[in-house]
């Protein structure tokens, strides 16, 4: 068997990958380094074996097409295993398995799966390097596709191992590719092994382990272990015409606007202002030596939806993805330009869709898959933050929780103190999207848009939360916001993107004390006038009516919550079910 030069003399990490190869197999090891040459090396690699088609150029330098299985093209929640030693403690949105039963399950799948194949040793920072908050991994996988979009999501290569030292404080991660059978696929989280193991799929957050494996279900755990915050957020900056600068950490669940919102242009009527982009996705926060709550993005690239970005949703997305690039799953033009749903200009007349088929306008079949892709690098973000990999991480003034619903959420809204805004996260809702398999346009309780992630009992990490006060002398304003409010017509009452910087500025005066609201019975929203609309074509009723809080509407909202945390049992926190049961008593 060949391995390449291992880089590092740590014992503990040299045994482990023993014990891996051991397992599995493989004909060959490669230690990753992070290196350009070995970008280009490994990129010339996939392109040879068909695994990364070039795309044009001139029009995309540098970047890339790469089609998943058609069965393995989203998470996979109903296979994405919490396996701690009681059921309890991951709790009953959670999938459990015992860790013995994971191991023993898993060993006969990862026994022998690398024959024929080879094995890379990637060393990863989660987080700033050198910084307090970051957390060091090591992924083996048989895909060169992870170890490509490692190199653009993560601090990965020699600066992981020289953080690392000689310390055995690392997270374990075991991936491989397998037959990409669904009936053989596996996402299994150890947390108190601090250790993941994943089987047959090579898609996104299923395979690039540092993403939602460790950044959120194991960090969750962590966060909870260590005192902070592992957090589905964004985290953005907003500098006003005077200087001051102002940071909001905001929770969304995936392909409802995220991306948008980290990299917003304001409108021209906020001339004077600027949005600068820390993340898109992840957030940690912890106590800083202020009393303050500071946060820091993990990753080190955008993981983004394809499907709905162009030059009005995002072009500062559209900048960020023109080069060294890999894109999963979208169509392409005969001329080697991609191609997607809500992409700007007109549909071409002919198409190669996402399986590679030939696709002719007009078709009722999706050219580009709805969740399909792309990996690209932070440092092309033309408004990333100066602060991105400030170890201290940025000051947080807000927390703003989002979901996608059509009625009930208003606007904006304020909750009245710490406990109610976690009651507020806790029974977030949206309509579901494609970017996990099921159902779409369903809606289905989404608290802090961590359902799928937490990596331990909800109703423990709803308890973490209101401990966090504790902690915390001086925290965030804590607000909720609704897009996707409808008129009974279908309409959208609010028009989004750029525009949602006047909502934006309102949430940040309130964060500093500038501005009143008015007291409704379920938060603070905007009077009248509060919320700019100069410039905007829409009338103030429309506003108001996005505002609106239907008493109607709110009792059913709250019998609803109520069969969400009735699952939790006595480990529900009584804090929070006191709180709903005080908002119901209003309506009555």
């Amino acid at each position: 068997m060949a391995t390449s030069t291992p880089l590092t003399s740590n014992k503990h990490l040299l045994g482990w990958v023993d014990e891996m190869v051991t397992m599995c197999q493989p004909d060959s090891v490669v230690f990753c380094d992070g290196s350009e040459e070995e970008r280009k090396r490994l990129t010339e690699f996939a392109v040879s074996k068909g695994i990364l088609i070039p795309l044009n150029q001139e029009k995309h330098p540098g970047s890339y097409l790469h089609r998943s299985n058609p069965n393995d093209v989203a998470r996979v929640e109903h296979l994405t295993f919490i396996c701690t030693p009681k059921k309890e403690d991951a709790g009953p949105t959670n999938n459990w398995m015992a860790p013995d039963a994971a191991y023993t399950k898993l060993r006969g799948l990862f026994e022998g799966s690398m024959k024929g194949r080879t094995m890379y040793v990637i060393p990863y920072v989660m987080g700033p390097l050198g910084s307090e908050h970051s957390k060091i991994g090591i992924e083996v996988t048989d895909s060169v596709y992870v170890v490509l979009n490692m190199q653009i999501m993560t601090r990965m290569g020699k600066a992981a191992l020289e953080m690392l030292g000689e310390g055995d404080n690392f997270n374990r991660g075991l991936h491989c590719t397998g037959d990409v059978n669904p009936d053989r696929r596996y996402i299994c989280h150890f947390p108190q092994d601090n250790t993941i193991w994943s089987f047959g799929s090579g898609y996104g957050g299923n395979a690039l382990l540092g993403k939602k494996c460790l950044s959120l279900r194991i960090g969750s755990y962590l966060g909870k272990s260590e005192g902070w915050l592992a957090e589905h957020m964004l985290i953005l900056g907003v500098e006003d015409p005077d200087g001051t600068k102002t940071y909001v950490a905001a929770a969304f669940p995936s392909a409802c606007g995220k991306t948008n919102f980290a990299m917003m242009i304001p409108p021209r009527r906020f001339a004077g202002w600027r949005v600068f982009t820390v993340g898109d996705d992840i957030a940690w926060l912890r106590v800083g030596d202020d009393g303050r709550l500071w946060a820091v993005n993990p990753e080190n690239g955008y993981f983004g939806v394809a499907p709905g970005t162009n030059m009005k949703s995002n072009p500062n997305a559209m900048k960020t993805i023109s080069k060294n690039t890999i894109f999963t799953n979208v169509a392409v033009t005969k001329d080697g330009e991609v191609w997607w749903e809500g992409l700007d200009g007109e549909v071409p007349e002919e198409l190669t869709d996402w399986k590679g088929q030939p696709w002719k306008k007009g078709s009722t079949e999706k050219a580009a898959h709805p969740n399909s892709r792309f990996t690209a690098p932070a440092a092309n973000n033309p408004i990333l933050s100066s602060h991105v990999n400030d170890p201290r991480g940025v000051p947080i003034s807000a927390i703003i929780f989002g979901g996608r619903r059509s009625t009930t959420i208003p606007l904006v809204m304020q909750s009245f103190n710490w406990a109610h805004g976690v009651y507020l996260g806790s029974t977030m809702a949206s309509e579901t999207t494609a970017a996990a398999t099921g159902a779409t346009g369903v809606v289905r309780r989404d608290p802090m848009a961590m359902l799928p992630f937490a990596g331990y009992n909800v109703a423990d990490y709803f308890q973490h939360w209101l401990n966090m006060q504790k902690r915390v002398p001086y925290p965030p304003k804590i607000f909720m916001v609704n897009w996707f409010r409808k008129t009974k017509e279908g309409k959208f009452l609010w028009p989004g993107f750029g525009d949602n910087m006047r909502v934006l500025k309102w949430i940040l005066d309130r964060a500093h004390g500038k501005v009143g609201a008015q007291e409704t019975l379920f938060g603070w929203v905007p009077k009248q006038g509060h919320i700019d609309l100069s410039g905007l074509d829409i009338a103030p009723e429309t506003v108001d009516e996005a505002t609106h809080i239907d008493d109607g509407e709110w009792k059913a909202e709250l019998e609803d919550q109520k069969n969400f945390f009735d699952q939790f049992g006595e480990r529900m926190p009584k804090t929070l079910e006191l709180i709903r049961q005080q908002l119901l008593s209003r309506l009555s």
